[in-house]
Formats: C-alpha cells, sequence, structure tokens
C-alpha cells in the first residue's frame, strides 16, 4: 500500500474519532432547535390578574380610563370575583351581540331568550309579533363589528350587581318584505348601527351567564 493511501486512512480514522468525541460532549441535534430561554417562573394558585389598591390593572387600563367611575367599578367586580377578565367579557359581549340581533333580526326568541332580562325580552317580542301581524319578513345578514367600548359600568357592593354598558357600532344588511314579497324597507347597500347594550350579572354567583337589560342608541 503506498504512502499517500495510508496518510488517508490515518486522517479519516483521526476524523471519525473527533465527530465521536464532540457527539458525546454536545449531543444531537435533529431540525430546528430553540436558543435556550429562561427558566419560567413558578406558577401559583392566585387569579391571572390581581388586583391591588391604588395598583393599575392592564386588564381593565387597556379599555378604560384610569380615574373614571368605570374604571373603579370594573376594580371592584374583579376584587368580588378575582377570576372576572374585563377582556374575556368584551370578547363574549361581541359575539353575544351578533347572536343576539340576529335572533332578534330572523324572530328566533328561543335561541336568545335566555340571555335577555324580562323587560327587554318583552320588548323583543313586541316588535317581532307587530311584524307577524304585518305580513312582514326580514332578511338579514350581519357583516360585522366596527367598534367596541365600554361606555359605562356600576358596581352595587351590597348586593353585587354589576352593569357594563357597551357601545358598539356595527354593518349589517337587512331587506323587509310584505306578504307580497316585495321589499318595503332596507335593501342589499350595508346598513351602520350604532346600538347602546347594558349587561349584567351578579358577581361570584354560580350562573356565568351575563344578561342583556338594556338597549339604546
Amino acid at each position: 500500500m503506498n504512502s499517500p493511501i495510508i496518510q488517508l486512512l490515518v486522517l479519516a480514522g483521526i476524523a471519525i474519532f473527533l465527530i465521536l468525541r464532540l457527539k458525546s460532549v454536545l449531543g444531537t441535534r435533529d431540525g430546528f432547535e430553540p436558543t435556550a430561554q429562561p427558566a419560567p417562573e413558578k406558577t401559583t394558585d392566585r387569579p391571572k390578574f390581581d388586583v391591588i389598591d391604588g395598583g393599575a390593572d392592564d386588564d381593565i387600563a387597556d379599555h378604560v380610563d384610569k380615574g373614571t367611575p368605570a374604571f373603579a367599578a370594573l376594580k371592584s367586580m374583579k376584587q368580588a370575583e378575582p377570576d372576572f377578565s374585563l377582556t374575556e367579557f368584551l370578547r363574549g359581549a361581541r359575539g353575544a351581540y351578533e347572536m343576539i340581533l340576529m335572533g332578534f333580526e330572523n324572530g328566533d326568541m328561543d335561541q336568545i331568550r335566555p340571555f335577555l332580562s324580562q323587560d327587554v325580552a318583552d320588548s323583543f317580542e313586541q316588535v317581532i309579533n307587530a311584524r307577524t301581524e304585518q305580513g312582514l319578513q326580514v332578511d338579514a345578514e350581519f357583516i360585522g363589528i366596527r367598534e367596541l367600548t365600554v361606555a359605562h359600568a356600576e358596581f352595587d357592593p351590597s348586593t353585587r350587581m354589576c352593569e357594563v354598558t357597551i357601545r358598539y357600532v356595527a354593518e349589517i344588511t337587512s331587506e323587509v318584505r310584505n306578504a307580497d314579497g316585495e321589499v318595503v324597507d332596507g335593501g342589499t347597500a350595508p346598513k351602520r348601527l350604532k346600538d347602546v347594550w347594558t349587561f349584567a350579572r351578579v358577581m361570584g354567583s354560580d350562573d356565568p351567564n351575563w344578561q342583556l337589560v338594556a338597549t339604546g342608541e
């Protein structure tokens, strides 16, 4: 065997030895491996949003100006029910608006009645019954909510009853047809709605559902 071949074999043996040593020290990596992250903080059973007297609460401050009556009321709600999250409430209020509005437009009271106070349910039924008596039929389609803001909030510590008023700006298309199928109101062009709805609930109660207790513009 000539000298160049021997040299190549020796070099190859050294390379294999070095690779094996590196693997034993560094280990193997398959695909993408993220960079090292700081160790996570220890979790506790405390609520996600802590309310401390005089301290800031970003969950509220992200939606309501500090120093306002609404901010103080919402802070009291969280003290009465530490698991309450305004951010999650507003997410639910967004879905509730579409569900209740379209239930009303379609005359489907069975679907939305559990989420309405008795007064609001009675008002909705009067309008739906009046449309039926006149032979009117509504064909509506929900487009989306353009704005959703907290307009007001109240909390009664003696009863733990709270109310949160939401101002909505939304768009729908709505056609009202008579018994002959003729369009008597609305059309295919989007229509902008401005509504102010108030939801209420007893904080700390076993029932997690909020009810719509008042509507306005």
